[in-house]
C-alpha cells in the first residue's frame, strides 16, 4: 500500500544526536523524510555554522549568553536546513532534461509502483511540449519531511544565574518552541513517553491547530510500543484540541538507540491491533478533539483529520518492507540502522563506518551505558568506550559533562547532575570503598556506576569529525547505537543501492542466515525474560510476580499469533515455523519463581 501523498514507501526514523542532524539536506530532494534530533543545540549551533558558511547563507552566532537561547538556536538552524532544501529541490526540478542529472535520481529511485513515477511516464508519453512536463514536474513532485525529533524525557530544568528558570525554559520544552517557532512545515516526533506538562505546552503554538481548509503547518508523530498508549497520549493531546497526525510503532526491543522494552507485547499482534482498531481511534480521538476545538473557538474540521499508522524497528529485506505495508496497511516503513552505512543518507565518521562493516552479531548487544537507566543498543569497541575504559583504568573514572543533557540525579545533590558525570561516579566510588567489600564484590558494584557513558557527546561527535569541526574538552570518542539488524549489512552503500534494496531491486544483505525481523524481535524478548526472572529471583515481590506472569502470557499469546501468521506463508514457512517452536520450547522452560508467602 503506498500512501499517494509520499513519494517513497519509508522514511529513516531520528539516529542519535549526530547521525541524521543533517539527512534532511542530503535526501529531502529525492522525496525521502527522515528525522532531526533537536536535544543538543551545541551541535546544532555548530552545523548551522558549518552549513550557512558551505551555502552561503548569513549566519550569525547565538551566544548561551542570550535570552533562550537554546530555542532560537534550534529555529535558526531549522530554517537554514529549510533554505537549503528547498533551494536544492528546486534545483532539481529544473535538471529534468539533463542526463545523469537530480531529477533521473529523483525517478530512478522510486519504487516501480510508484503512481508518480507512472504518471510522469504517461506524461512524457502524452506531452510533446517541454513547458507542460515542466509544470507536470513543479505540480506533482515534492521533497522529503524535514522532520524533528524530541526525547519527553529529556526536559531538565534550567538555571539562570542559579535561579530556576520556568518551566518552559526546560530543555525539551524549548526544544519544541524551537520547532514551533521555524518555518518548517512538518512534524515532530515524540518518543520516549509521555510527558503532561510538555504536551500542555503544545496549545501555545497555533502551528499545531487545523485552519479552515484542515491544514496543520506543524504536526505531532508519537512514537508508540502499544495501541492501549497509543490511544490513552492520543486522548489526552484531543483534549488539549491537538491532533496526532501518525502513530509510529516501533518494536520494543529491535530497534536502535534507547530500548524500551513492552511488557512481552510483539510488533506483529500489535500492528494486528492497529489494523483492526484504527477506524475506532480516528472516531474516538476525533469526537474529542472537536469538544476541545469548539471550547477554544478554534476552526472544527468536517471530517477526522488525516491519520497515519507507520512502523518501524528491525526491518532489513524488500519481502518484510512489502509485508508490513501490505498486511497491516502501514502507509511507510522506518529503515534506520542499514542507512548508517550510507554516507549520502546520514553522517557517521569514518572510522566508526568500519566499525559497523565488520560487526558481528555478538558485537551489537543491549547494554546498560545510558544515564537515564533504560536499556541502551550498543557496539562493542567503539571509540568511546574504548576512552571510557582508559580514565577508568587509571583512576579517573567518568565524564567531565560538558553538555549535562541526560542530567537526571539529585540523590547527592540539589540541582540535578548525570550518573556518567565524574562528580557523580566519584562520590559513588567513594561510598563503595567506605563498605569494606571483598575485591569481587567491590569490582562488580563499581563496574555498575562507571559503566554509564556520557552519550551526549559520545552521540554528537561523529558530525564533528566528519566535518572537521573543533571539538573542545577531554576526548570522548563516538558512541553509536544500531540496533541488532547492523549485523546483517556489511558494506558501505550507495544511496541508489540502499533504495533498490529496501524496493526488492538488489539483495545487499550477504548472509542467507538473517532471521525474520518477526522471529529477531521475539527471541531478544525470550533473553530479556529470561534475565528479568534471574534478576527477581532472589528478591521477588508481588508486583514483579505479576509483571513476570504477565509478560509471559503476552509473548506466548504473541507466538500464537505467529503459528497461525506463518502458516499462511508461501516461502519459508517451515523454517519459521520451526524457528518459533524452538522460541516456544524456550520460553516454556523459563520457570517463573514462587512468591513464598509468610
Amino acid at each position: 500500500m503506498q500512501n499517494k501523498n509520499n513519494p517513497h514507501s519509508f522514511h529513516i526514523p531520528v539516529m542519535g544526536l549526530a547521525f541524521t542532524i543533517d539527512s534532511p539536506i542530503k535526501i529531502a530532494k529525492y522525496g525521502i523524510s527522515s528525522v532531526i534530533s533537536i536535544v543538543d543545540d551545541i551541535l546544532i549551533e555548530k552545523m548551522n555554522e558549518y552549513y550557512s558558511t558551505k551555502f552561503e547563507i548569513p549566519f550569525k552566532a547565538i551566544s548561551t549568553k542570550v535570552d533562550d537561547y537554546r530555542a532560537k538556536r534550534i529555529t535558526s538552524y531549522l530554517n537554514t536546513v529549510d533554505t537549503i532544501v528547498k533551494h536544492k529541490f528546486e534545483a532539481l526540478k529544473k535538471s529534468f532534461e539533463e542526463k545523469s542529472s537530480e531529477f533521473e535520481k529523483y525517478m530512478d529511485m522510486l519504487p516501480d509502483f510508484s503512481e508518480l513515477k507512472q504518471n510522469f511516464v504517461e506524461t512524457v508519453h502524452n506531452n510533446t511540449i517541454k513547458e507542460d512536463v515542466s509544470s507536470w514536474i513543479q505540480n506533482n513532485l515534492k521533497p522529503g519531511s524535514i522532520d524533528v525529533n524530541i526525547m519527553t524525557k529529556l526536559d531538565k530544568p534550567n538555571y539562570s544565574k542559579n535561579e530556576l528558570l520556568p518551566s518552559e525554559f526546560n530543555d525539551a520544552h524549548a526544544a519544541l518552541r524551537g520547532f514551533a517557532n521555524s518555518n518548517l512545515e512538518s512534524s515532530v516526533v515524540l518518543s520516549a513517553g509521555m510527558n503532561p506538562r510538555l504536551y500542555s505546552y503544545f496549545e501555545k503554538f497555533n502551528d499545531f491547530y487545523p485552519d479552515v481548509n484542515g491544514f496543520q503547518k506543524k504536526k505531532i508523530i508519537l512514537k508508540v510500543s502499544d495501541f492501549r498508549s497509543a490511544l490513552i497520549q492520543g486522548k489526552f493531546l484531543a483534549k488539549k484540541g491537538l491532533w496526532v497526525s501518525e502513530y509510529r510503532i516501533e518494536s520494543g526491543l529491535n530497534c536502535g538507540g534507547h530500548a524500551f522494552a513492552s511488557d512481552g507485547y510483539l510488533m506483529g499482534p500489535i500492528l494486528e491491533e492497529f489494523k483492526n482498531h484504527k477506524d475506532d481511534l480516528i472516531s474516538d480521538v476525533h469526537n474529542i478533539l472537536v469538544g476541545a476545538l469548539e471550547n477554544k473557538g478554534k476552526h472544527i474540521p468536517n471530517a477526522p483529520l488525516e491519520l497515519k499508522i507507520t512502523a518501524q524497528g528491525g526491518v532489513g529485506t524488500s519481502e518484510e518492507h512489502e509485508f508490513l505495508l501490505d498486511n497491516y496497511s502501514i502507509d511507510s516503513v522506518g529503515w534506520g540502522s542499514p542507512f548508517l552505512l550510507v554516507p549520502e543518507a546520514s553522517t557517521v565518521d569514518k572510522q566508526t563506518i568500519e566499525a559497523l562493516k565488520a560487526a558481528k552479531e555478538k558485537d551489537l548487544y543491549l547494554s546498560n551505558i545510558s544515564p537515564l537507566g533504560v536499556p541502551f543498543n550498543s557496539l562493542r569497541g567503539n571509540t568511546n568506550e574504548i576512552l571510557k575504559n582508559e580514565r577508568i583504568a587509571n583512576n579517573d573514572a567518568g565524564s567531565s559533562c560538558p553538555k549535562k543533557f541526560l542530567s537526571s540525579n539529585t540523590e547527592f545533590t540539589e540541582k540535578v547532575i548525570c550518573t556518567a558525570s565524574k562528580k557523580f561516579q566519584t562520590i559513588k566510588l567513594n561510598e563503595l570503598k567506605a563498605e569494606n567489600l571483598t575485591s569481587s564484590e567491590y569490582s562488580e558494584k563499581a563496574n555498575k556506576i562507571t559503566e554509564k557513558a556520557c552519550l551526549c557527546v559520545g552521540l554528537s561527535n561523529a558530525a564533528l569529525i566528519d566535518y572537521n569541526i573543533e571539538k573542545k574538552g577531554e576526548k570522548q570518542g563516538v558512541a553509536i547505537c544500531p540496533g541488532p539488524n547492523m549485523a546483517y549489512f556489511s558494506k558501505e552503500l550507495s544511496l541508489k543501492e540502499m533504495v533498490a534494496h529496501i524496493y526488492g531491486k538488489i539483495n545487499v544483505v550477504d548472509t542467507n542466515n538473517r532471521p525474520h525481523m518477526f522471529i529477531k524481535e521475539l527471541s531478544m524478548y525470550v533473553d530479556y525474560f529470561s534475565n528479568k526472572v534471574d534478576e527477581f529471583k532472589d528478591s521477588l515481590t508481588v508486583k514483579n510476580e505479576k509483571y513476570l506472569t504477565t509478560f509471559k502470557h503476552n509473548l506466548n499469546d504473541g507466538i500464537e499469533y505467529y503459528q497461525h501468521l506463518f502458516s499462511e506463508f508461501d516461502s519459508n514457512k517451515e523454517t519459521l515455523l520451526n524457528q518459533l517452536e524452538t522460541l516456544k520450547n524456550e520460553l516454556f522452560n523459563v520457570q517463573i519463581p514462587v512468591l513464598v508467602k509468610v
